[in-house]
Order: C-alpha cells, then sequence, then structure tokens
C-alpha cells in the first residue's frame, strides 16, 4: 500500500527531502509550495509524484506530512492543517532548526487524527531553493527529532522508517537542549559573522583599500553572513532569549580578551588560543561522541598556477584509491603559487596522501 507524503515547502530542505522520499516506489510524494513555479518545477524534475496547489485537499488522505517553510509560516500551516477533516491518522513533522515555539504550537492542536514530532535535520547549502536540491543533502548527517511526551514509539519509529532513505543518523532531543545547543553552534556564529562584516564596513571608510585585503580568514569566517537576512530574522525572532543571553556571554568574553590585551598578559592569551586550538582541532574526532560534527583530515598542498595541476593532483590520490571528501582552492594569485586544501575521510588517508605527494616532489603540510 502506498504511503501518501505530503512536502509543504519546497525549497532547498523540502526538495531534498522529496527527492530521497520518491526514491522509495512505496511512497507517493506530493509537493506543495506558495509558489506555483517551483512546483511545476519540481514535478517536471520528477522531484515530486503529484502536484498541490492546495494544501487542504491534498493532505486530507496523507500518511506524512512534512513542514519544510519558515518558522512563522510553518505555525500558520499547523493552524491551517489543525482545521482539516482528515481521513485517516497523520504524522506531522517540520524541519525547523528552532523548536521551541514550533512544539508550543503543536500542543495547541486540537485535531485528535494529527500526531507531531519536532523534526530538524542539521543539513544545508550555500544555495538556496529547489534548483539545489539534492538527494544525498542529508546523508550521514544528524537528523533530530523533538517528540514530546504524548509521542508514542511506534510513531517515532514510523518517521525513522520513512526518512531512512535519507541515510541520516537519527538522535531524540528535548526542543529546549536542542534549541540551547544551535543557538550555540549555528545561530549565534550567523550573528558573530554579520558583526565583523559590519566592522570592517566602517573600517573601510577610514582605509578604502580594506576590501582587497579581505583575504581567505576573513571570507570562511564571514561566509554565513551571506545567509538569507529573511530567513535568519524569523529564528531569531523565534530564539531571541537564548540569542540575548549568549550574546551577553559573547560580551564578557570579549572584555576577558581585551583585558589579555590591555595589559600584554602574554602567558594568559598563550593559554587562551591554545585551549581554543585544542579543542576546535578535537571537534568530530570521534563521530560516535561528537555527533552532528564530522571528522575532518586536511593536507595542504602548494601548487603552481597552470592549467592541470589541479587535475594532476586529483588524478594521483584517485590512481591510489584515496577518495576526495572535499577540495578548495586557497589564496591563488595569477603566475605565483597557491595552496591547494584536500580533505579526506580518515587520518590513514591523510597520512597516506601526504606520503604520497612528498613522494612525488610537492610541497605538503597538515596544518596552516
Amino acid at each position: 500500500m502506498k504511503r501518501n507524503i505530503v512536502v509543504a515547502g519546497l525549497g532547498l530542505i523540502g526538495g531534498s527531502l522529496a527527492m530521497s522520499l520518491k526514491k522509495i516506489k512505496n511512497n507517493h510524494v506530493i509537493g506543495f509550495d506558495t509558489n506555483r513555479d517551483t512546483v511545476d518545477y519540481a514535478y517536471q524534475q520528477e522531484i515530486i509524484n503529484e502536484k498541490c496547489f492546495n494544501l487542504s485537499n491534498c493532505a486530507s488522505n496523507a500518511d506524512l506530512i512534512i513542514l519544510a517553510a519558515p518558522i512563522s509560516q510553518t505555525i500558520k500551516l499547523l493552524e491551517e492543517l489543525n482545521e482539516i477533516k482528515f481521513k485517516k491518522d497523520v504524522i506531522i513533522t517540520d524541519v525547523s532548526s528552532v523548536k521551541g515555539t514550533i512544539i508550543e504550537a503543536a500542543k495547541q492542536l486540537t485535531n485528535e487524527k494529527i500526531t507531531f514530532i519536532g523534526g530538524h535535520p542539521m543539513a544545508g547549502s550555500h544555495k538556496t531553493g529547489i534548483v539545489a536540491a539534492k538527494e544525498h543533502l542529508f546523508e550521514n548527517a544528524i537528523y533530530c527529532l523533538t517528540p514530546v511526551q504524548e509521542n508514542t514509539e511506534e510513531a517515532i519509529s514510523f518517521i525513522k522508517e520513512v526518512l531512512k532513505e535519507t541515510k541520516s543518523n537519527f538522535i531524540i532531543l528535548n526542543p529546549d537542549e536542542h534549541d540551547e545547543m544551535t543557538s550555540v553552534i549555528s545561530h549565534f556564529p550567523h550573528l558573530v559573522a554579520s558583526s565583523l562584516v559590519h566592522q570592517a564596513k566602517k573600517w573601510e571608510q577610514v582605509h578604502s583599500y580594506l576590501p582587497e585585503l579581505a583575504a581567505g580568514g576573513f571570507r570562511d569566517i564571514t561566509r554565513i553572513a551571506s545567509s538569507n537576512p529573511h530567513m535568519w530574522q524569523d529564528i531569531f525572532s523565534h530564539n531571541g532569549d537564548k540569542m540575548s543571553r549568549l550574546i551577553q556571554e559573547w560580551i564578557n568574553e570579549m572584555v576577558t580578551l581585551k583585558e589579555f590585551l590591555d595589559k600584554n598578559n602574554k602567558t594568559e592569551m598563550i593559554t587562551y588560543l591554545e585551549q581554543a586550538k585544542d579543542y576546535r582541532d578535537g571537534l568530530g574526532r570521534d563521530t560516535k561522541s561528537r555527533g552532528a560534527l564530522p571528522s575532518f583530515y586536511d593536507i595542504y598542498v602548494d601548487i603552481k598556477d597552470k592549467p592541470g595541476s589541479i587535475a594532476t593532483v586529483a588524478q594521483l590520490l584517485a590512481e591510489n584509491d584515496i577518495s576526495i571528501r572535499n577540495i578548495r582552492i586557497l589564496e591563488i594569485r595569477e603566475n605565483i603559487d597557491g595552496a591547494l586544501r584536500l580533505t579526506v575521510f580518515s587520518e590513514k588517508d591523510q597520512l597516506k596522501t601526504v606520503d604520497l605527494l612528498e613522494s612525488n616532489n610537492y610541497d605538503v603540510s597538515i596544518s596552516l
């Protein structure tokens, strides 16, 4: 018997979930979005099995409804779904990165046919929209589920079963601890990145050449400031208390650093920086205990600025059965050497890559 799955919101996350779910023959994936062109595109690209332009009509016979809209819109969709006369029991979940207000809205539901279980797949992309959707987006990513006491193990197991094709790693959290952790490692860093950009913008009035010097480090640490402002404002508005507390903690942290600098306290500063380095370098080394943070095994290779340089390195690794997880060019300028950062899957591959490249006369290091 076919499972009717409605995905409401066909952006990057919703579209990627739809692609993954549609691979299972037993799933009939129905796509809804307020943008008709998005729904048409999803159908034309075979991301969904069926188009939906009226949520009430297509949701009444659903087995699972995934709300993949911004937080405020998700709450409105929950209110709309509460009024539907469902033909059978239905499980509803969401993908929001803030769970507290979503769960509170879900607790107000009076429709006895609905079981709500909060969800948050912790994956994304620098690209947005249905055109950026990928069926493997959630592979090996953490997928948080935030059930409430009323949720049964059977309902939780059903969601895990339906979503198993995403190849995600499921964890169960309560809404408050989820929101605290995502605030620290996701939401607050966005505010910090934006504040750094504002600081640079102000200093540009003093030094007009400053943008020309904004090199790799600045671009890396401020990359997330280029994300959708409306989406992030929606997140901040639903997680304001926790964000305010983190800002105060950050201010206190900066006061401490300022004292180190004002007093030229070299010992304290070195200790502070070493502690930060040790913790950062250890993130994700043990994926079983660290969870969402993946292990990174980087190798830096000096390369010439000439055609084929990158291909030669990649081919050399391929011939020796070393899979590249990620590859990036760092600060290469015309007619000079640059650095290629390769990321592999294990420490064993990292050491093997270093030996291989050094034996082929490349300058290699595992830290910059």
